[in-house]
């Protein structure tokens, strides 16, 4: 019985881990061939916004940047039009569950199957297309994620290096979290929603991405939305 409940405790505990693999198959990183050829991946997620995801696009396209963006399925359907634009400038749109639940990894599978089909719907109604990803809120996993992924066709995608952008104050901060050590097949995060207000009030994300597109710029890296950057997923899941 302790080995057991040793074992449980394990399992449940790999799931508070967001880039763990002891659950199941999780990308953290793009493949070597994109990683040697200097590619990234800009994520964001919780939106869309209709305050800070049309600047985010507009900063993406002065820099000739393509990112994926994880939605919530009810801003999508509520959002439309913005939802569109992601499309229409090239960039992915993947599922980040309907609601964005706090709660949403002490769900059993009829509940994550609920909150993660949903969202699908929404998307695809929302002019998203259909999904191939998928994110859960906070990056948090339970036993029975990826068997309800995987019965959904999606792939469960966290990140190499995180901002904490919804936390820190400061857009510099953010950047240079996300540069330190940045290099080629990275999977970075941010948010376009639930970003953290700077000290005028201006969403923090809104600073530290002209500062991440530099520090890639100077890098020699470009950003490629994940559609792209990971044409046949189920052979490269890391």
């Amino acid at each position: 019985m302790l080995t057991a409940l040793v074992g449980n405790h394990a399992v449940l505990g790999a799931g508070l881990f967001p880039r763990s693999t002891w659950l199941g198959p999780n990308i953290t990183r793009l493949p070597e061939a994109q990683a040697q050829g200097g590619v990234v991946a800009l994520t964001f997620d919780d939106g869309p916004d209709p305050h800070v995801t049309p600047a985010v696009l507009d900063l993406l396209e002065q820099s000739g940047a393509r990112a994926t963006f994880f939605c919530v399925g009810c801003r999508a359907e509520a959002y439309p039009d913005i939802v569109a634009a992601i499309r229409d400038r090239g960039h992915g749109v993947e599922n980040h569950t309907y609601s964005h639940p706090n709660g949403f990894a002490f769900r059993g599978p009829r509940g994550l199957r609920h909150e993660i089909q949903q969202a699908q719907v929404a998307i695809g109604r929302s002019g998203g297309g259909r999904p191939n990803f998928f994110r859960p809120p906070a990056g948090v996993q339970n036993p029975w994620l990826s068997v309800v992924l995987a019965g959904a066709g999606l792939f469960l995608v966290s990140w190499t290096r995180r901002g904490f952008d919804t936390v820190t104050r400061d857009g510099a901060r953010v950047a240079a979290r996300l540069g330190r050590g940045l290099r080629g097949g990275d999977i970075l995060l941010l948010h376009d929603a639930s970003s953290a207000r700077d000290a005028r009030g201006r969403p923090v994300v809104l600073d530290a991405l002209p500062r991440v597109l530099d520090e890639m710029s100077r890098r020699g890296l470009r950003s490629e939305a994940l559609h792209a950057a990971l044409e046949k997923p189920g052979s490269e899941v890391l």
